[in-house]
């Protein structure tokens, strides 16, 4: 049997950053940060990081992990272990991600797993994603028409099913097609690809939204609009996104709201009528 989580010294809590500079932090990410014995900043902009070097003075850039033609699942399983090796050690770590910690971040949850199948206490703390800059940025409400949510080179390795009167979101869409795990962008070639799979579901001509989220209080985000077609000739970057608004009308489903409709009716016809009485004098 395992060891219970909690029994050891050492503890690891990932927190998100989110995504704008200073603006996004919650007090809670920020306690977690300023008490912990060695912060770990899981950030590719070194402003960040120079801006978490003023809350705490131990922090550790997990990005030397990352190289040209290295796997990226060598690369966090690297991370991962840089930051467990300090919780062995009985030290008070924090993993500071920018965004959210869970939201595509594989090494956050990683981290969490292992630590906590050693026996150490290890949480996570929420932080403000690009989703949600996505949804404020752009006016979209996912319960209005709903929204389908995809890792770009995922959408195209699996069948997927999908909705064209919901909103798709396509993450990562700078490496779309990428099988190997150690490219930072792709080409035309694979996004012609994709954009093929697409107009099986959306014209060609359909407008969609190439998103970024700002970062910096002075930066404005990115919403590019062009054409379902033009997409490979589009400038994408690792961290863009690929929004499609839907294109096609709800088409209400008779045969359902036919049975909503019985059993709403067999629910009033089993509710008692309480008659109103008067109340005796004195009540």
């Amino acid at each position: 049997m395992g060891t219970p989580a909690g029994d050891k010294p050492g503890r690891l809590v990932c927190v998100g950053l989110g995504m704008m500079l200073g603006a996004h932090i919650g007090p809670r990410a920020r306690s977690h940060i300023e008490q912990s014995d060695v912060v770990f900043a899981a950030v590719s902009d070194p402003l960040v990081e120079l801006w978490l070097k003023q809350m705490h003075q131990e922090v550790h850039s997990l990005q030397p992990y990352y190289a040209v033609g290295k796997s990226r699942r060598q690369t966090y399983r690297e991370m991962v272990d840089a930051m467990l090796v300090e919780v062995r050690a009985g030290k008070q770590v924090c993993g500071a991600f920018y965004g959210h910690p869970g939201v595509f971040a594989q090494v956050a949850h990683d981290a969490i797993a292992q630590a906590r199948r050693e026996g150490f206490l290890a949480h996570m703390e929420p932080g403000v994603s690009a989703e949600d800059c996505l949804y404020a940025d752009l006016g979209i409400d996912p319960g209005r028409y709903g929204c389908q949510h995809y890792e770009a080179s995922q959408f195209m390795f699996y069948r997927r099913r999908i909705d064209p009167a919901a909103y798709l979101v396509l993450w990562q869409i700078g490496i779309a097609g990428d099988r190997s795990c150690t490219r930072f962008a792709t080409g035309p070639a694979l996004r012609r690809l994709l954009v093929e799979r697409l107009i099986e579901d959306y014209p060609a001509y359909h407008e969609v939204i190439v998103y970024e989220a700002a970062t910096l209080p002075i930066s404005e985000p990115r919403m590019e609009r062009v054409k379902l077609r033009d997409l490979p000739d589009a400038q994408l970057h690792m961290h863009s996104t690929l929004v499609l608004p839907p294109a096609a009308m709800l088409q209400p489903d008779p045969d359902m709201l036919a049975r909503i409709e019985a059993v709403e009716r067999a629910d009033m016809a089993a509710t008692p009528i309480i008659a109103s009485l008067p109340l005796e004098e004195g009540v």
